[in-house]
């Protein structure tokens, strides 16, 4: 089966990753793709539908490998318990990028598709971004009895109704943090807060549909 799709160059996560890196955009109605095509990128990406077994088989054909899994949720807001947190200031990021780093040193960005340290220093930029405002609008924390962060939540708002956690760390502090995290949604009046966690990390999936969430979609990343 041919693989009709485009290239989109990934230039932020070249820079960051010093990788020349693009992403297939499947579609039915974009071109085919020739080898040639493919060649000169050093990393090339894919996301699809998880029930799109001919994709898969596709790109397998192409010396795409499936790096993981990913499940897609949906959790309706409403007016939970409200937690003490505090929202993170710039003072907070030398502490909170260690603690990405070390809480998702295991995403899609490990070795050996990326070096060694790629996924912490990937996360570590992301939490610190989402204090500073970017990408994700908001980091909240709860602290321990001595002050040091605890845990974590990240958020950005995507529309009028919909917001999505992009980070969440803390072990044993799981429903503290979604109740942090329902509780901004429903302060900005939206209706629906998304989440993603990989399909292998079990505590995630069962925090989220603890907290309410319904699986919405499934999908595959791929390398090449």
């Amino acid at each position: 089966m041919p693989v009709r799709a485009n290239i989109e160059p990934l230039s932020w996560e070249t820079q960051f990753f010093g990788i020349n890196s693009a992403i297939l955009r499947i579609s039915d109605d974009a071109l085919e793709l020739a080898a040639d095509d493919l060649a000169n990128w050093a990393r090339l990406q894919a996301k699809i539908p998880a029930q799109r077994t001919d994709w898969l088989d596709a790109l397998q054909q192409l010396g795409f490998q499936l790096v993981e899994g990913e499940v897609d949720f949906r959790i309706p807001v409403c007016a939970c318990a409200n937690p003490q947190v505090d929202i993170a200031a710039e003072g907070d990021i030398p502490r909170l990028r260690e603690l990405a780093a070390q809480a998702f040193a295991q995403s899609r960005f490990r070795a050996p598709w990326y070096a060694d340290d790629a996924s912490g220093r990937f996360y570590a930029q992301w939490i610190e971004n989402a204090v500073r405002g970017t990408f994700d609008h908001q980091c909240l924390i709860f602290r321990d009895v001595k002050a040091d962060i605890r845990a974590f939540v990240s958020l950005r708002q995507l529309n009028a109704s919909e917001a999505r956690i992009g980070l969440l760390a803390g072990r044993g502090a799981g429903e503290l943090l979604m109740q942090a995290a329902l509780r901004w949604a429903h302060d900005r009046q939206l209706t629906t807060l998304r989440v993603a966690t990989q399909m292998g990390n079990t505590a995630a999936l069962k925090r989220y549909i603890q907290s309410g969430a319904v699986p919405e979609s499934t999908a595959y990343w791929l390398y090449r």
